[in-house]
């Protein structure tokens, strides 16, 4: 009698359990339904959702950019224009819906930290950073233009020109002792000492 007295009780816990968790599963069927309302899923997404995902795509893309430190934007050496036009381009398919929202956000990060864990080495391997950003080349010297430095840079007289008055302000290249190609695809100009 004792046993009979247990199991119905077990009984009536169990049934209560399973009802619990069919409510419960009611109930999460529900929000989940919700939240694809409002987040949607796949590509057909309209106005609001893809605007909701790009209002969460935001502070994603600025806390990985903040991981990825200044330099992505600062330098704009390949490296770090890579990691720009990557992330932009795999958080555009979150937003859009072509790629899972979360899988895109993972796939960022490590991006972001592959991008970090490069500039730390090339911050301190100078061999590893030239292989990786390439050299400055000496486009003008001693009053001359260096002709196959140019067609190595893919540059032209005018472009060299054209550094030289945003750079330094000047339209006369008697001013002018080196231009530099840098490694960030900018020209650099150093003025003759004139004093």
């Amino acid at each position: 009698m004792k046993f009979g007295f247990w199991n119905l009780k077990i009984a009536k816990i169990s049934f209560l359990i399973k009802t619990l968790n069919f409510f419960a599963s009611i109930l999460v069927y529900r929000k989940m339904e919700v939240l694809e309302q409002i987040w949607g899923n796949g590509t057909a997404l309209n106005v609001i959702q893809m605007s909701i995902r790009a209002l969460v795509a935001f502070p994603i893309a600025w806390i990985l950019i903040r991981i990825s430190g200044r330099r992505s934007f600062g330098f704009r050496a390949p490296l770090d224009n890579v990691i720009v036009i990557l992330l932009g381009a795999m958080l555009a398919r979150g937003v859009v819906g072509a790629s899972p929202f979360v899988s895109v956000t993972v796939a960022c990060l490590a991006i972001v930290l592959l991008h970090r864990i490069v500039a730390y080495i090339l911050a301190r391997n100078e061999k590893f950073s030239k292989f990786i950003n390439g050299k400055k080349i000496v486009l003008y010297k001693d009053g001359q233009f260096i002709r196959t430095n140019m067609r190595r840079a893919l540059v032209c007289e005018e472009d060299i020109l054209q550094g030289v008055r945003e750079m330094a302000l000047l339209n006369d290249m008697e001013k002018v002792d080196i231009v530099y190609f840098e490694r960030n695809g900018q020209i650099s100009v150093i003025k003759k000492d004139l004093s």
